[in-house]
């Protein structure tokens, strides 16, 4: 999985969590929802590595008996949620409840560094009410090596789970 998709995967987890209904943007911007939800997207401002070359250090696992090198990678990202709902108030409730689950309720490789939201608005296509917000972050994915031939393992955005 690329990292736009765990940063995207990671937001929506995070808002199920603090219970809104949340989709991936492509999914659903144009459908109805009983009640509201959050329509989430992610594009990328700029990557680079973390540490000289990406090399954090070594880690060791006692239970396997291996010293693993470990390589950090950050990645600007712009967060984009549309939050849409048939009345107002419930429009509202998600967006605030969205709002403080991107300053508090993220994993620890995903920091806000910025977040701005629009005003409430009708949206004719969808006869919905909508309010948009864009949330720019900081992403910070870890890899590790195999532990044996060398090979580097994916990287994973920190305080997530690997699957």
């Amino acid at each position: 999985m690329n990292g736009l998709n765990q940063v995207r995967d990671a937001v929506l987890e995070a808002l199920r969590r603090a219970g809104v209904a949340a989709v991936p943007a492509f999914e659903g911007a144009a459908k109805r929802y009983p009640g509201a939800v959050a329509a989430v997207d992610v594009a990328a401002g700029a990557g680079r590595a973390a540490g000289l070359g990406g090399y954090l250090g070594r880690r060791g696992d006692a239970e396997q008996g291996l010293d693993r090198e470990v390589y950090g990678m950050q990645l600007e990202t712009e967060i984009t949620l549309s939050v849409r709902a048939e009345r107002a108030a419930e429009c509202e409730t998600a967006m605030e409840t969205a709002a403080q689950t991107l300053l508090r309720g993220l994993p620890s490789g995903l920091r806000l560094e910025k977040m701005s939201w629009s005003g409430i608005a009708w949206d004719r296509t969808t006869g919905m009410f909508v309010r948009e917000g864009k949330a720019a972050c900081r992403a910070v994915f870890l890899a590790e090596d195999d532990g044996g031939e060398g090979q580097l393992l994916d990287f994973i955005l920190k305080g997530t789970m690997r699957r």
